[in-house]
């Protein structure tokens, strides 16, 4: 264990049972800044732990969850957390503070990597904003979280009068509901996945080799699998069937607040039925039910439909930067060969 003394105390990799004690403890602490999500990662084989646990000088801790990526040489790269694999930033004791966001990045911009990342929890978007060092690249992105005070009753209330007829609509339909949380229906998700993955490839003239290669590299069974092992019960996985056939699936993780982070759905089929906004329903309440303070409905990027929906479940927009430091152009490189790549197919935005 490599330990950093500073004008306080650095400790890498972040001791388990702090690093659970300080998610527990943080209001605002998501499933993917878990140490479990950090297991489930390094399981693939591709990074290893590299979190980072900071002792402020009144006695808080700080825990930054963080992977480095393996075989890499001295191209050293960390990330809190990969492309793919949903949002890292700062945990802390009571919550996180401007101050503490300040004192983690500082203490990143005068270490020697090529390149650190953060996609931190939107709701902290500001202090990230506010805090970056000067010569981090921020990217701009938006997320979506829908409060969950009050409790069931008032989340329904909240939600746009065209949100609850569509629910209803769904429940008079005779779809039937499956929910579990051990990866058995994976395979269920990932058959109506290569359906969207299709028609979303049309979508952005993007051709379906490329389209299927990139969610590959994305996402697959034995990832999500992995993730459902580590994460014990906090991988649920909502299937809606109607006439025995599986139109929709959604999958949400869940630890002191909940994330809806991948769905999808069989269109001609679910979408008059109104299959999705049934199974978002009922993750909605399972999150209430164990009294999660908050649902992130995850990325919504610059969509403005896909922003309308979730608008409509009364979730409030965020915008948030995702920082990166690095010691050679990474980022540009990578817009030049992805713009590249984009006018050669001629890619439409969605």
């Amino acid at each position: 264990m490599l330990g950093r003394q500073l004008d306080r105390d650095v400790v890498s990799p972040a001791p388990r049972a702090v690093w659970d004690s300080t998610r527990l403890d943080d209001p605002e602490a998501l499933p993917t800044q878990g140490p479990e999500w950090t297991d489930a990662l390094c399981a693939t084989g591709r990074w290893s732990d590299a979190s980072r646990l900071y002792r402020t000088r009144d006695g808080r801790a700080l825990v930054l969850p963080m992977v480095r990526r393996r075989f890499a040489g001295p191209m050293r790269v960390e990330a809190s957390m990969p492309t793919h694999w949903g949002f890292g930033g700062l945990l802390a004791d009571g919550g996180v503070t401007g101050a503490d966001v300040r004192l983690v990045l500082d203490d990143l911009a005068a270490r020697g990597i090529v390149r650190q990342s953060i996609r931190p929890n939107p709701r902290h978007g500001r202090l990230y904003a506010e805090h970056a060092p000067p010569r981090s690249i921020s990217i701009p992105r938006h997320a979506h979280v829908l409060d969950l005070a009050g409790g069931v009753d008032v989340v329904w209330k909240g939600f746009a009068d065209s949100r609850r007829r569509a629910i209803r609509k769904a429940e008079r339909a005779g779809i039937e509901v499956e929910f579990d949380a051990t990866g058995r229906l994976l395979p269920e998700f990932f058959e109506l996945y290569a359906s969207s993955e299709a028609r979303w490839a049309e979508q952005q003239h993007e051709p379906s080799w490329l389209a299927s290669l990139r969610t590959r590299f994305r996402d697959t069974i034995a990832k999500w699998q992995l993730i459902a092992r580590h994460l014990d019960g906090g991988c649920r996985q909502w299937v809606a069937r109607h006439d025995g056939r599986p139109v929709a699936s959604i999958i949400v993780l869940f630890g002191v607040n909940a994330h809806y982070t991948r769905g999808a759905m069989d269109k001609e089929r679910a979408g008059p039925l109104r299959a999705n906004d049934l199974l978002m329903w009922q993750a909605i309440q399972a999150a209430c039910a164990i009294d999660a303070a908050s649902f992130h409905l995850g990325e919504s990027g610059g969509s403005a439909s896909l922003a309308q929906y979730k608008e409509r479940f009364g979730a409030r927009a965020f915008a948030y930067p995702e920082l990166r430091l690095e010691r050679v152009p990474i980022t540009r490189a990578d817009r030049v060969a992805r713009t590249a790549v984009k006018r050669v197919i001629g890619f439409r935005e969605p």
